[in-house]
């Protein structure tokens, strides 16, 4: 993933609400299991889940991010 992609894909979760993020995070194609409980995801903050988004998603074979 190029500088230009990274930006746009920080861009893009920085737009997303909680419900939003949670939705982008279990559609991430990974090679890793992502095994958040709903109960785990709703008790951390917007902040730190967008943080958690951005890890997985970074590491993601193809984020999907409409720019």
């Amino acid at each position: 993933m190029q500088g230009p992609q990274i930006e746009a894909l920080i861009r893009h979760i920085a737009g997303l609400d909680r419900d939003d993020l949670v939705v982008f995070l279990r559609k991430l194609d990974v090679d890793f299991t992502i095994d958040f409980t709903n109960e785990f995801l709703d008790s951390v903050s917007v902040e730190r889940l967008r943080h958690i988004v951005l890890a997985a998603a970074l590491r993601a074979k193809e984020p999907a991010c409409d720019g």
